[in-house]
């Protein structure tokens, strides 16, 4: 591998290529990357220059909304949340689903964006 320089007035600094992926990043990578930025600097300059930074946030987006799926649809079975309900009494189901949304949310954050 050859590392070729460019003169910036009177230093020379290394051509760097950071290779990035064309995958999207949702809203949970954004927020890992954020995270990793503002609390984690080392690992964020890490990841970013080795070129395992946009991979990394990729698989945490999918993980998170995998993760969510799953709780959402456990909560919605255990706590009775169900078409009925929604056909019945929508400002209820609503109001639980809300609830639901925000507690799996907390728990995604908390098991697989700020750790």
């Amino acid at each position: 591998m050859e590392i070729t320089y460019t003169k910036c007035g009177d230093v020379y600094l290394p051509d760097l290529i950071i290779e990035d992926d064309a995958t999207t990043i949702g809203k949970y990578g954004r927020m890992r990357k954020r995270y990793l930025k503002e609390h984690r600097s080392a690992l964020y300059s890490s990841m970013l220059l080795s070129g395992k930074l946009f991979r990394h946030l990729a698989e945490i987006d999918r993980a998170c909304e995998d993760r969510m799926e799953l709780i959402i649809r456990q909560m919605k079975e255990r706590e009775g949340v169900t078409e009925e309900l929604k056909a019945a009494d929508q400002m209820e189901w609503v109001h639980r689903m809300n609830s639901i949304l925000n507690r799996a949310e907390e728990i995604v954050l908390n098991e697989l964006v700020y750790c």
